[in-house]
């Protein structure tokens, strides 16, 4: 998917021989809680859709999900698993395959030929982006494995779990004072400790941290604590050992799925975005991008969207595509209408049709 966006911007006339492809109103990139939310309204609306998915969410490391109404602690995969069976019950097609190229095709109309990474070439009139980011983590030893149990980024979803716990905040960038203020709320016990090369707080975060009795340890970690595949704490550089039960960080985007996310926009519209992740693709609040035909939801438009946030995006999106979908057809049904019209006005029409003898009904007086 690399450059997607881009290169349908770019693109020059591409000819292809279409015809032998599965064509679909609507194709779904990404199979999260986004997309299939997308894919079930447009399927109740008795759109054809296909979503491609690589089952590999971003949250499959989490234990459960949290905040989503009436599905609270259910784990990832459940709660992906149960949205496949709904969206399966209105014709949706559910999909592997992680798309590899895409560019428009020569029908009429808006429309795409999108090719997946095994060469599978499929049509759609409308592209709903709904692949969400790859998280990056610092590349301190030991804390990619406990990403997701006790090494977190966000209060919502896990900051219930660790609270009146030890926390330290590994700062990497402006985020970690937000962050530890954060999760200040839910325990007392938190210490920001600078990353090598870390941007120091500026003289108002100290002030706004030293207030909450949080606490700032120049020491760069250099490796996770695990005993019993219990977290127990960070070792820093200088030697010493910082008791702690979880770490938190502040994840940044990279190559995968995200790389679209870098070449798709040239900025982010959020300020803290645009300093801690990948670059978002701009969009209306509709999910229409700049690209006609092409809408997003989820992470690739919303840094902080949790699965519940993004389920209702992928629902408002889904309707949108829809509406454009009728809007598109309506134009097409008026033109052809107004097309036979005319024709039946036009000279070799209207002699057909009184050249004939005239056949009277009455009687003449």
């Amino acid at each position: 998917m690399v450059g997607l966006l881009r290169r349908l911007m770019d693109m020059s006339e591409t000819k292809s021989s279409q015809g032998s492809e599965q064509s679909y109103d609507v194709v779904v990139v990404g199979g999260g809680a986004a997309g299939l939310s997308g894919a079930l309204a447009l399927g109740r609306s008795r759109r054809s859709v296909l979503v491609l998915d690589t089952s590999s969410p971003r949250n499959a490391p989490a234990g459960h999900v949290h905040n989503y109404l009436g599905r609270e602690g259910t784990p990832p995969l459940e709660l992906l698993e149960i949205g496949r069976v709904e969206v399966a019950r209105y014709g949706v097609q559910v999909a592997h395959g992680r798309v590899d190229a895409v560019r428009r095709w020569d029908l009429p109309g808006t429309g795409f030929v999108v090719t997946t990474d095994d060469g599978r070439e499929v049509l759609g009139r409308r592209l709903l982006i709904a692949s969400g980011v790859t998280d990056v983590l610092p590349d301190t030893p030991g804390l990619a494995a406990r990403w997701g149990r006790d090494v977190l980024h966000c209060p919502y979803c896990h900051g219930w779990e660790v609270r009146d716990r030890a926390i330290a905040v590994l700062a990497t960038n402006p985020m970690a004072a937000h962050q530890a203020l954060l999760f200040r709320q839910l325990t007392d016990d938190v210490v920001v400790v600078l990353a090598e090369s870390a941007p120091r707080p500026t003289e108002d975060d100290l002030e706004r941290l030293h207030a909450r009795g949080v606490r700032v340890v120049a020491d760069p970690p250099v490796e996770v604590l695990v005993e019993d595949d219990v977290l127990r704490g960070l070792r820093l550089s200088s030697g010493d050992e910082l008791a702690c039960d979880a770490v938190v960080v502040s994840s940044g985007s990279g190559p995968g799925r995200s790389s679209l996310l870098r070449s798709a926009s040239s900025r982010s519209r959020s300020r803290w975005a645009a300093r801690c992740w990948a670059p978002l693709i701009p969009s209306e609040p509709t999910g229409a991008t700049a690209v006609p035909g092409v809408w997003v939801a989820g992470n690739v438009g919303d840094a902080m969207a949790q699965v519940v946030s993004s389920a209702a995006a992928g629902l408002r999106v889904g309707a949108m595509v829809n509406v454009d979908l009728i809007e598109e057809e309506t134009q097409t049904a008026v033109a052809a209408q107004r097309a036979e019209l005319t024709g039946s006005f036009e000279q070799p029409a209207w002699e057909d049709r009184y050249a004939a003898d005239a056949t009277w009904s009455g009687r003449q007086t």
